[in-house]
């Protein structure tokens, strides 16, 4: 009989992409996955460690998995398992504060949890003997085309990730830190990836790392002599990418998300925009744009830079949707910076835009400085700047009324368009007898604040009924 395994997944897409290849190697080794925690032999918790909240998040569903086995009849053995950001980010800590779990993985132990369950199903453990800790120094693994995977987005629409790591010296993340220096798959093996996905019916490509526009830097770092250039047909950039996906046959999307400014080019811009599968979106979070801030923050760009790169990215890509996000609250910020960024973001009117509260992460260099605000402080900020935005936005839903737009349908009566990614950003409501899982044509008749309502091109609006989440 197989080893049952319930999985929890936590955090952003790129976690959820190492929850898949666990899932993956789980059912190479041959064991079944579970949905219901307390039917399972083995319960992992795939963890997130960005901000604070994160990470309470991450513990609550811990204590909730030990409390759930405890709470009933459970079978003899069951262990808890907790891996992911937080596992590798407190390695040393989490043993001690955290004695309910049986063992700790790490980034660089995905591709080995069935060999590690094999271990713990196998033992059994003492009263008092701490948990064991698999976790391995700072990590340097990256996944292939063909490395085990079962994918757990919905049919249509599907994350690869491209690189993994980042080398950025950003004072408030600890992300280096915790998924080590950037690391590029190849071109190669990203297109032999996506050819199969398209291949299974994927309808939207979302290509995911630390930041994507880093894709080959790597590459050409370590090259005997760097001032050699780059052969293209080696795949090392990201514009030789995006070209190859563009050129793959199929009726799909490529989405771009994760973006840093100071990488973007005029070739990327130019690129996108002669390449009809990018989707005209692009996620650039951007953190700030006051010079003081950008310069405390070693964000590598300044206020002028980040203008005049999204007037070239509005100039050079028509249709383009810009998602952005911004950091308030974060040490050192003045009135006077805010204000700046709230003029930047009402001329800037970006059609998708987050705001967090700047959150102090032990093991950074922003965490010690001087100069921190008070919550009260960071939420009246986080206020005015999204109460600007959520003006904005009804503005732009209300552009798009009268017009035209392909969306892929999510659910029945729900859809998104090109300037909606999965999971982040608006809705598009549509009759519920679209097919799910498909692309169509509509016409945009109203909107609710983020989120739009449509007809099939050509319907008449008397025969629109709205989604129940809609309403």
């Amino acid at each position: 009989m197989s080893v049952k395994v319930s999985l929890v997944s936590l955090g952003c897409a790129k976690n959820l992409v190492d929850s898949e290849i666990m899932v993956g190697h789980l059912h190479k080794a041959g064991m079944t996955v579970v949905p219901d925690q307390d039917k399972a032999d083995v319960v992992i918790v795939n963890t997130c460690s960005f901000i604070d909240s994160s990470k309470e998040e991450s513990i609550n569903h811990i204590l909730e998995a030990h409390a759930t086995r405890g709470m009933k009849k459970r079978r003899a053995g069951q262990k808890l398992i907790v891996a992911g950001c937080m596992s590798q980010r407190f390695s040393k800590e989490l043993p001690e504060a955290l004695p309910e779990v049986d063992a700790f993985i790490g980034l660089d132990q995905l591709t080995t949890v069935g060999a590690i369950i094999d271990e713990l199903t196998g033992t059994v453990r003492a009263k008092g003997e701490a948990p064991v800790n698999f976790v391995q120094g700072r990590s340097t693994y990256i996944p292939d085309y063909d490395t085990p995977r079962f994918r757990l987005t919905p049919k249509h629409f599907a994350y690869i990730k491209i690189a993994e790591g980042c080398n950025h010296p950003c004072t408030f993340c600890i992300i280096p830190q915790i998924r080590g220096r950037h690391r590029s798959r190849t071109v190669e093996s990203v297109v032999a990836e996506a050819r199969q996905l398209v291949a299974e019916g994927v309808k939207e490509i979302n290509l995911i790392s630390q930041d994507t526009t880093y894709f080959g830097m790597d590459t050409w770092e370590q090259r005997p002599n760097p001032r050699t250039p780059v052969d293209s047909s080696r795949g090392t950039a990201l514009t030789t990418l995006l070209r190859q996906l563009n050129a793959i046959e199929g009726n799909f999307w490529i989405r771009l998300l994760y973006t840093h400014p100071a990488h973007w080019s005029d070739e990327l811009i130019k690129t996108i925009a002669e390449c009809p599968k990018v989707a005209r979106y692009i996620d650039i979070p951007l953190q700030h744009i006051s010079d003081h801030m950008l310069g405390r923050m070693q964000r590598e760009t300044s206020g002028d830079y980040i203008r005049d790169l999204i007037a070239r990215i509005r100039a050079g890509i028509p249709g383009i949707a810009v998602r952005t996000t911004f950091i308030v609250g974060f040490p050192g910020e003045t009135e006077a910076d805010v204000d700046e960024l709230c003029e930047f973001i009402r001329e800037a009117k970006f059609e998708r835009l987050g705001v967090f509260r700047y959150s102090a992460e032990d093991g950074t260099r922003a965490a010690k400085m001087d100069e921190q605000l008070t919550v009260k402080v960071k939420e009246a900020r986080w206020h005015k700047t999204m109460a600007l935005q959520q003006e904005i936005a009804a503005e732009v839903s209300k552009s798009y009324v009268g017009k035209t737009i392909r969306v892929l349908v999510e659910e029945p009566g729900v859809a998104r368009g090109e300037a909606d990614a999965p999971d982040i950003d608006g809705r598009v409501y549509v009759p519920r007898s679209l097919p799910v899982g498909e692309f169509a044509d509509v016409t945009i008749t109203d909107f609710r604040d983020y989120d739009l309502l449509a007809l099939p091109k050509g319907q008449k609006p008397k025969e629109f009924k709205v989604a129940k989440q809609a309403q």
